[in-house]
């Protein structure tokens, strides 16, 4: 009689994978393949043979356990390998203890009584507990599951463990990463989102191979950066969608789900140590959950990767894989322990698994208390609610072996002194801003609403503007009319910068992520954002401003025009760094651009025209908010760049036969400051526009430094 198999019930048999790119290692050859699928596997009373090399390969070397390259390996390493009939997951076994490497330790995570309450809603309301007293570890090789009802607490572990929690949220406990309070240095950790924030405007390929040219080292080739990319996106299974475009508010794309694998895949191509799932079989079928989990997997047991997922509801054949659970309900542990084990805890507390039914939807079946009411109303049974059955579980886990047991793990992991995590090296600064500015620029190319409606706008404001004022002429009341040709350019065509504030908020959230996860930093954002607008925001400038100047017949000359456009452009981009600070502060593109356009029209009432500066209330509108307008700097540079070596004939009902200077009318009429020249005027607002983009840089800065104490002491990792 055949052996009980330990394989998964519901798993279908995985083909073979090949070996993924390691960390400052090249591609295995055929014999290191067999070897480094074969070894793995791990138990808690060895600690840290994976970080030795003895349960990981990383060439042609034999399997630690000392079998043939052709023989199949052992029960107890993380992958069996059968020739000619493919690989099975089996449960991770114990390495003997070892040596770690310096460079790589593995991962032991614990977490002790961690509680986290938020402040209540109304005004003098108690805190809200959302963890109450959770507890538990998660170990080199293996997958661990945070499940339970949605609102039990599973995101909040998980942003908890990853020290992600958000302001207004009190952590207390102790959570420790190999016995330690350590702080997970860059690419020994990752979290995949629920939200997939991605560049709507890439393909899946472009996404990958952008984000692998900045986590990757230098040191590492660009074309094997590439051929690293396309790998990570065959074993998702997006080869057929790697030209696809990801899509969004204006092309739909991808799917949902591949969406998701694509955020997977970006956040893999480090293999960090250390890796945090929120929902990462949301919107996948069963068979592309099955196929990405057991990938996950696979290289958890191989790599030696510590896992941590929320999982909702996750299928049978997914649940299969996990090899911990964490149940929660109410903020409070059901259970923590094996997914075997948590089979034996239902069933000795009076909740027996139904046959055939899948153990993941009988214990949420179980502890989901949503639907109580209705249950109530409609069973005429003598069976427990779901709330009076998370009392039960809850209790009985306190007291249980299986509590004990977690607890006993967590004290003999805190004793574990490991290395320290050494930074792991990345993409250059230079490297890291040219491949955002072309990011950004291919962004800008391919999205219509970032410059080009704008500049289809534009071109027809000029159009008109040029035929309303055409050919203003040189009479005295051509004054009048160059003024409002003046003003009117500066106030609407740099009014209408905000128009691509929507494109850039997705820029600015895609911008947070990878900042948080580390990819680059808030310098090379700003500085690729200026350079990649540049060239675009001249297009706008050259253009339409062509239109208008020439058709109204402003003042002629090559310098007067290029003057002319160069503070059109330089106002776009003052405008554009205004409405990124704006952004930093309020995310949310339909109150952003609200208040850019409120501050925007007063910047604009005193900008010197409707009201001259003489005649501004001094308190307020006079000083200071006449001097940090821009529109004055920009409209008294047009005026000086007009006006200065023009004569005008002086108004006929007042007196004739006399002339008036240009000078005269920027002097008495206009009252332009004449201390100094136009290109003084210039070199304000870039000065203002530098000043912008520095207090953006300042904002998210100050945000990262004090969003933890705003969120309380929050968990060791970043």
């Amino acid at each position: 009689m055949a052996a009980t198999s330990p394989l998964p019930r519901w798993a279908p048999t995985p083909s073979p994978s090949r070996p993924l790119w390691r960390w400052g290692g090249g591609t295995p050859d055929a014999e290191g393949q067999a070897a480094a699928v074969r070894g793995g596997g791990w138990s808690l009373g060895s600690a840290f043979a994976w970080a030795t090399g003895g349960a990981r390969h990383r060439g042609g070397g034999a399997a630690s356990n000392g079998s043939a390259a052709g023989a199949p390996a052992p029960p107890g390493d993380g992958i069996v390998c059968v020739p000619g009939s493919g690989c099975e997951l089996m449960p991770p076994a114990s390495p003997a203890p070892g040596a770690r490497e310096a460079d790589d330790p593995t991962v032991f995570l614990t977490w002790e009584d961690v509680r986290v309450t938020v402040a209540g809603g109304a005004h003098g309301a108690p805190p809200v507990e959302i963890l109450d007293g959770v507890s538990g570890h998660s170990r080199p090789g293996e997958v661990l599951a945070i499940m339970g009802p949605s609102g039990c607490g599973k995101t909040t572990l998980l942003d908890t463990l990853a020290g992600r929690l958000g302001p207004g949220m009190n952590k207390t406990g102790l959570i420790l990463i190999n016995g330690r309070h350590e702080k997970l240095a860059y690419g020994t950790s990752a979290y995949v989102t629920q939200d997939n924030v991605l560049m709507s405007t890439l393909s899946v390929r472009e996404a990958v191979y952008y984000s692998a040219q900045l986590q990757l080292p230098d040191t590492m080739p660009p074309p094997e950066k590439r051929a690293h990319a396309d790998r990570v996106i065959r074993e998702m299974g997006l080869g057929d969608a790697m030209d696809t475009r990801i899509g969004g508010r204006i092309t739909k794309g991808i799917s949902g789900g591949q969406r998701k694998r694509v955020s997977i895949c970006i956040e893999m191509l480090t293999r960090p140590r250390l890796l945090f799932l929120d929902e990462p079989t949301s919107g996948l079928d069963s068979a592309a959950s099955y196929h990405v989990m057991s990938h996950i997997a696979r290289i958890a047991v191989r790599e030696g990767m510590t896992v941590v997922a929320a999982v909702h509801q996750p299928s049978g054949d997914v649940f299969e894989l996990f090899h911990g659970l964490c149940l929660l309900a109410a903020g409070k542990t059901v259970f923590f322990g094996t997914v075997a084990d948590a089979t034996e805890f239902f069933t000795l507390n009076g909740f027996p698994c139904p046959h055939l039914r899948s153990p993941s939807d009988h214990f949420l079946r179980t502890i989901n208390k949503d639907f109580d009411e209705e249950f109530a109303e409609s069973s005429k049974t003598n069976r427990k609610t779901a709330a009076e059955a998370i009392d039960i579980l809850t209790t009985a886990y306190k007291s249980s072996s299986y509590a004990e047991k977690t607890t006993n793990q967590i004290v003999e992991m805190k004793h574990m002194d490991g290395a320290s995590f050494r930074r792991r090296d990345q993409a250059s600064f230079s490297t890291k801003l040219l491949v955002l500015t072309r990011r950004s620029f291919l962004n800008m190319h391919r999205d219509i609403g970032y410059y080009w409606m704008r500049l289809a706008v534009y071109m027809g404001i000029g159009v008109c503007l040029g035929t309303i004022f055409y050919q203003v002429g040189y009479s005295y009341s051509s004054i009048q009319s160059r003024c409002e040709v003046i003003m009117y350019t500066t106030a609407l065509l740099t009014f209408m910068s905000i128009g691509g504030f929507p494109s850039f908020v997705e820029d600015v959230k895609i911008f947070r992520k990878e900042r948080l996860s580390g990819h680059y930093g808030v310098s090379e954002f700003v500085i690729s954002n200026t350079l990649s607008a540049t060239p675009y925001l001249s297009v706008i400038a050259v253009l339409p401003g062509a239109m208008l100047y020439y058709l109204t017949g402003l003042t002629k000359g090559v310098d007067h025009f290029t003057y002319f456009v160069i503070v059109l452009c330089m106002c776009c981009l003052l405008v554009e760094s205004l409405m990124m600070i704006i952004a930093a502060i309020v995310p949310d593109f339909l109150m952003g651009i609200v208040i850019g356009a409120g501050v925007q029209g007063v910047m604009m009432l005193n900008g010197g025209f409707f009201r001259l500066p003489s005649e501004l209330p001094k308190p307020i509108w006079k000083y200071p908010c006449y001097y940090i307008s821009f529109h004055k700097y920009a409209v008294q540079g047009f005026y000086k760049n007009e006006f200065m070596g023009l004569t005008f004939p002086s108004d006929q009902l007042i007196e004739s036969n006399v002339t008036i200077s240009g000078i005269q009318v920027l002097e008495s009429k206009l009252q332009v400051e004449m201390g100094y020249s136009k290109w003084v005027n210039l070199a304000i607002l870039c000065g203002m526009m530098v000043i912008y983009r520095t207090i953006f840089f300042a904002i998210v800065k100050i945000t990262e430094t004090i969003r933890p104490k705003l969120g309380g002491k929050r968990g060791c990792v970043r």
